[in-house]
């Protein structure tokens, strides 16, 4: 019994040696359609299946006006990148968020410690209370607090460079790396991270289906 992944992406069978090869012979399918045996971890090529090499070398040519079961690798490759294009381009603009807000909070760092400033002294009758808002002080606006923001500027711009390789179908480890990096709370800043979950889950979802998987390069 076998799999194969239709011109839409999707997965269809079981189905038989003998439907497959019937298929091969109507121009359904040819030497570039992607299966696999039950045997199978993953789908290749039915050029690499020895048991369908003959029927491959006399198949018929696609008929026209007979839909194929797999499209041409052009087809494939536009179908899969019809996929990727909606969570591709909503990661781009998340990770642009993202980069805007990191940068500001960043400016706003020196601003933010005189804020904090002002809270402490507010607190002059609670020592235990004054000595916690300079901890949280520190930590906010100090060394920790910079290296924060310039964390979640180089995470964002490798989130953008990832669904901007994902949206052109390249580099599939990357572009499946900077959704799951999207997806990551307190990394990203608050409103970017918000958009960047929504399209980081769709982009994942979208990547893990062999055939768009399969169209990258």
């Amino acid at each position: 019994m076998y799999t194969i992944i239709g011109g839409d992406g999707k997965e269809y069978g079981p189905i038989t040696e003998a439907d497959l090869r019937k298929w091969i012979s109507e121009g359904r399918l040819n030497a570039q359609s992607l299966a696999k045996a039950e045997s199978d971890a993953e789908f290749r090529t039915l050029a690499t299946f020895p048991e369908f090499a003959a029927v491959l070398g006399t198949a018929a040519p696609t008929i026209p006006g007979i839909a194929p079961v797999l499209g041409t690798g052009r087809e494939d490759r536009q179908a899969a990148a019809q996929r990727v294009k909606v969570p591709a381009i909503g990661l781009i603009i998340s990770s642009s968020i993202c980069i805007a807000e990191a940068i500001l909070n960043l400016i706003q760092l020196p601003s933010a410690a005189e804020k904090m400033q002002q809270y402490q002294s507010m607190f002059q009758d609670n020592p235990q209370a004054q000595q916690l808002m300079q901890k949280i002080g520190g930590l906010a606006t100090g060394p920790f607090g910079y290296a924060q923001v310039v964390l979640q500027i180089i995470i964002a711009i490798l989130i953008l460079v990832g669904a901007i390789k994902m949206k052109s179908l390249r580099s599939y480890e990357f572009a499946f790396a900077a959704a799951i990096l999207s997806v990551l709370p307190c990394i990203n800043p608050c409103c970017g991270w918000v958009l960047s979950l929504i399209f980081g889950i769709w982009a994942m979802v979208v990547l893990a289906k062999p055939g768009v998987k399969s169209q990258f390069s």
